[in-house]
């Protein structure tokens, strides 16, 4: 009885996001430009679904060359090392109206954590060519230290020179896997 979905994170209408502090008064935004995912659905709907996501860590893109490849060395994501950041979710469920809340295993620099992360459905609307989309924010908070990522600088009056949370926002848009449709 199989009943199940696979829907593919479309790369060209999806971001992943992150903030950071920056000397404490202000946010540096980046990006990972490179990801690919899923959601396997049981049923129309999207609660319980099996959600699993992987980031090309070299991808990293802050606007500023010298902080990328900083943030590739071995001070933080040692990326030549482990090249990936994955996600899989062990829980997806609808707690209001659109919004789920999704807990999953992040595994970055082979440390493997469990986190929470909030999901708010966007909607679904035919792409104009016949493939049904459906849309998500998910955002959450990591504290890096629990990563291994424990590098900073402290600034001219003490203060950390970076946070040490994380804040994750994706917008991720998701459609039928083109083999399921045929």
């Amino acid at each position: 009885m199989k009943n199940s979905t696979t829907w593919a994170i479309d790369p060209l209408h999806s971001e992943v996001l992150f903030k950071i502090k920056h000397l404490v008064i202000s946010t540096v935004t980046g990006s990972f430009r490179k990801f690919e995912g899923k959601i396997i659905t049981e049923g129309t709907g999207f609660n319980n679904a099996k959600v699993s996501i992987v980031i090309d860590v070299k991808s990293i893109d802050t606007n500023q060359s010298q902080r990328d490849e900083h943030l590739q060395s071995g001070d933080f994501f040692e990326a030549d090392a482990y090249p990936n950041i994955t996600f899989e979710s062990t829980s997806f469920l609808k707690t209001d109206g659109n919004d789920y809340s999704m807990i999953g295993n992040l595994t970055m620099k082979d440390v493997t954590k469990p986190i929470k992360l909030d999901v708010e459905y966007g909607g679904s609307q035919d792409n104009g060519h016949g493939i049904l989309k459906h849309g998500f924010e998910v955002t959450g908070i990591v504290n890096r230290k629990e990563f291994g990522m424990t590098w900073n600088k402290l600034t001219d009056t003490g203060g950390l020179g970076l946070g040490e949370d994380i804040k994750l926002i994706a917008n991720i848009q998701v459609a039928q896997l083109v083999e399921e449709l045929n």
